[in-house]
């Protein structure tokens, strides 16, 4: 389930409506009398896997609140094409102005999601985890991080602030690995990760102790051979060029972990529909 509680994600959420709507829905204003209710359903039009469906109350709730919300589903379950995830039922203006934003919010967090279950599904079986990255929607990464951990990945860092990776600009920028490595460790007690990008840099890395490791665009088979000479003293994360194709190879290498940006910076959007249905019966 995605926790909604965060003000960042409420304060998106409200941009998203304003940015939408505007100063009015001047279609719905124009067509649909004011008093008339009517009820939506939400339909996977594609087998996925659900993200953001707990976003359906805070959207509403900022155009006023809907008389009748129903969720069939929470992130991270599966559903089948033509499978009803959720109805709501209230003011028709109401329904058809929250439309879109709705849509555009399942629609994005389901198709990472999606794609993030069909990485991990790649690497079942083999031990290695799969991780995000940083090259998220910008404004969006904490939905983004939660739709693809409700695929099943586990989450990298969520920023620059939360973990110190050190990378092949800090070390130039550093004077070098141990040069890198000791600066860090004497300006935070934050976890510190390495990216390596030869046989001598992971040996300095790992002389100076540290306990985990980015290799970044080797082959399969150099990256098996690496970690072979860490011999069990930190864990190995691989990234680079990793896709649905070739993550099984990277699994099999003994890594601990496999990073990919396309998880979230390539991910499709899926496929999900909203019918609005008007019954007579249903008007104030």
């Amino acid at each position: 389930m995605i926790d909604v509680s965060h003000p960042e994600i409420a304060d998106l959420v409200r941009r998203a409506i304003d940015e939408d709507i505007g100063p009015g829905d001047v279609t719905s204003e124009a067509c649909v009398p004011a008093d008339r209710n009517a009820r939506g359903d939400f339909l996977a039009r594609e087998a996925q896997v659900i993200a953001g469906i707990e976003l359906l109350p805070l959207i509403y709730d900022v155009r006023g609140g809907v008389s009748r919300l129903e969720l069939y589903k929470h992130s991270g379950d599966r559903a089948a094409a033509g499978e009803a995830i959720a109805s709501v039922s209230g003011n028709a203006r109401t329904l058809l102005a929250c439309e879109r934003v709705a849509l555009n919010f399942l629609q994005r967090l389901g198709g990472i999601a999606t794609l993030a279950a069909r990485y991990v599904d790649r690497v079942a079986g083999t031990g290695c985890r799969v991780l995000d990255t940083r090259k998220t929607t910008p404004g969006l990464r904490r939905l983004e991080k939660m739709a693809a951990a409700a695929g099943g990945i586990t989450n990298h860092r969520m920023g620059l602030y939360d973990a110190i990776l050190i990378k092949n600009n800090h070390i130039a920028a550093a004077g070098g690995v141990r040069e890198a490595i000791e600066a860090a460790r004497c300006a935070s007690p934050l976890p510190i990760e390495i990216e390596v990008r030869s046989r001598k840099e992971l040996c300095e890395a790992l002389d100076a102790g540290v306990s985990r490791l980015l290799l970044d665009n080797f082959t399969p088979a150099e990256a098996a051979e690496l970690i072979r000479q860490t011999r069990g003293r930190a864990t190995v994360e691989l990234s680079g060029g990793i896709t649905l194709d070739n993550i099984r190879d990277y699994a099999l290498t003994g890594a601990d972990f496999v990073s990919s940006g396309a998880i979230t910076h390539s991910a499709m959007a899926v496929d999900i529909s909203f019918r609005l249905k008007w019954a007579a019966d249903e008007r104030r």
